[in-house]
């Protein structure tokens, strides 16, 4: 099923993310992450895509699977800016070959080769949104940074280019994570403004290591609210603690998004099934 049709459904859904091992000894245990988040019936399942396509093959084993095995929509991010078109090409015919309709259409960290880029290399995701609307009938989706991407200096220019990659043909759109939701309500007014009317989807990041999130959001442009950077300075040396205080955030802000209308939640849950199970049964009675 194409995610754009359930994203069009009258009721809230929770969907989830997760990433291939990078080595085969790992292989075992993503079974047992795809087995567990399927068992919690998500809208749909995404996998990640390595840098520089380095899981590629298991992205598309992983979402066959998803999809075969479970009965669920999996989401195959494809990631463009280190493969040349050939390579994408033949990428997208092995999605169609394996019923994979559903694509994450995104550009990657740039590489720091010399050589790069070269005429064979796409620039941007708005070029692969477009080489994919053109090679079959796949739901397309995009990424949104509800901050501004962080190699952009102006938000508005952040906007057009998003405007530009929705044109191209993106069917709906996922954000990077936030903490902070009046952001991403001031986020959807913007985009409004540039015509921009496809579904956006937030994503939510239960933060259970308070290192790790610091490293990200310095990597991404996330800024950490004052009241979630107390939560994170108080339990931070609490593994325990900090786990069940960033679930509890999540929670909250969950549902903050559904009080205020949001339908569709994609949680950015790091091959955890647990934190994705506790979220849905904090959240059992306002999911029906």
């Amino acid at each position: 099923m194409k995610i754009s049709e359930l994203l069009k459904e009258d009721k809230v859904t929770l969907s989830c993310e997760i990433f291939p091992p990078k080595t085969g000894a790992a292989l075992e245990k993503i079974d047992a992450v795809v087995r567990d988040i399927a068992a919690l019936r998500p809208a749909f399942i995404s996998v990640t895509y390595g840098a520089g396509g380095s899981t590629s093959k298991r992205t598309a084993e992983i979402s066959t699977k998803i999809q075969n095995q479970y009965g669920i929509p999996a989401l195959a991010h494809l990631t463009c800016v280190s493969s040349t078109r050939e390579e994408i090409a033949g990428m997208l015919a092995r999605f169609r070959a394996e019923g994979i309709e559903n694509i994450l259409a995104l550009r990657g960290d740039i590489p720091q080769e010399s050589n790069f880029p070269s005429p064979e290399h796409y620039h941007y995701a708005s070029e692969l949104v477009e080489d994919i609307r053109r090679q079959g009938d796949f739901c397309i989706g995009g990424a949104c940074y509800p901050e501004g991407h962080i190699e952009c200096a102006h938000k508005e220019d952040d906007i057009d280019f998003l405007k530009r990659k929705v044109d191209c043909g993106c069917d709906f759109l996922t954000t990077q994570m936030f903490f902070d939701n009046n952001v991403f309500y001031n986020f959807l007014y913007r985009a409004l403004a540039k015509d921009i009317r496809v579904p956006i989807v937030p994503g939510v990041m239960p933060v259970i290591n308070a290192k790790q999130i610091r490293r990200s959001c310095e990597l991404s442009g996330t800024v950490l609210p004052p009241r979630f950077k107390a939560i994170t300075d108080k339990f931070a040396d609490n593994p325990r603690a900090m786990k069940q205080a960033g679930i509890a955030y999540a929670t909250e802000q969950i549902i903050d998004l559904i009080a205020n209308g949001v339908k569709h939640i994609h949680l950015y849950t790091m091959n955890r099934p647990e934190i994705a199970s506790k979220i849905m049964d904090n959240l059992s009675d306002i999911l029906g």
